[in-house]
């Protein structure tokens, strides 16, 4: 765990990926969420279009399991990356729809142990488009907290 100080139980809203998704909009069907295909064309361009986004927790603190796609990071750690909903997203298979992916920011590096490392992130979230080279992500999150899954 990094940052000014320790997030207590009491000071954030638990999420889960399913409470980012407008009601009414389908989710990634479970099928395709662990589809890696290596040995197949890269298929890491074809985000399917988002319709939406939840403003319930916009400028609260929250705390979202995930994924980490690194995006900057260095030999210290990583400082921004995709939180992800499932292992191989936006690298082997389609990204999520934007409202299933979220930009974190940590102002201190968060070593990570291999691509895909499963974290809990806390921090305060927002709605806030970001386009990368990757994907289109509705959510971002400024992290003050990130611990391994486990943890």
């Amino acid at each position: 765990m990094f940052g000014a100080g320790a997030v207590r139980a009491e000071q954030f809203t638990d999420l889960s990926w399913t409470d980012l998704i407008p009601e009414g909009q389908p989710l990634i069907p479970p099928g395709l969420q662990n589809f890696i295909q290596h040995d197949g064309p890269d298929m890491s361009g074809q985000q399917p279009a988002s319709s939406g986004m939840r403003m319930d927790w916009n400028g609260q603190t929250v705390r979202l399991p995930g994924y980490i796609v690194p995006i900057d990071f260095s030999a210290t750690g990583v400082t921004a990356f995709i939180l992800v909903p499932f292992v191989g997203a936006c690298i082997h298979v389609p990204p999520p729809p934007a409202n299933q992916l979220v930009f974190v920011t940590a102002q201190t590096p968060f070593q990570v142990k291999g691509l895909f490392d499963a974290v809990k992130v806390t921090g305060v979230f927002g709605v806030s488009p970001v386009s990368t080279h990757i994907a289109q992500i509705s959510y971002a999150m400024a992290a003050s907290s990130i611990v391994p899954f486990g943890a």
